[in-house]
């Protein structure tokens, strides 16, 4: 079964920062463009970072652009996703999922194997 399995969420303080990753299974990972989602409680799903297959291309969301940064290892399977001077408004559920190599849209719609995210809460 293709899916991808995030980890790395955690409870942080404003001002500081953590890295998800985000490990492909039962497909081979070089072969999507790799897109990081969030979603909050009673908020629409939305689109951070994307970044295309074998160029490394990357777009971001306006509201993590200059503190966000996505990146790939396709020898490992797996993306990341490393986020600084986090805020509560970071706080939310991120899921990783992929999509045809060279796309670069933060866009859900195109994009599949969704994982079960992982829980990002930032409070002081």
């Amino acid at each position: 079964q293709e899916q991808f399995v995030e980890s790395g969420g955690d409870s942080v303080q404003p001002g500081r920062s953590l890295r998800l990753s985000c490990v492909a299974s039962g497909f081979t990972l070089d072969d999507y463009a790799i897109g990081w989602f969030r979603q909050a409680p009673g908020k629409e799903r939305e689109g951070v970072a994307c970044i295309s297959s074998s160029d490394g291309r990357t777009v971001y969301g306006n509201s993590v652009r200059g503190r966000f940064a996505i990146s790939r290892d396709n020898a490992l399977n797996t993306a990341y996703l490393l986020m600084d001077d986090l805020k509560p408004e970071d706080t939310a559920v991120y899921f990783c999922a992929a999509a045809p190599p060279l796309l670069l849209s933060l866009k859900s719609s195109w994009y599949k194997y969704w994982g079960q995210g992982t829980q990002v809460t930032v409070s002081s």
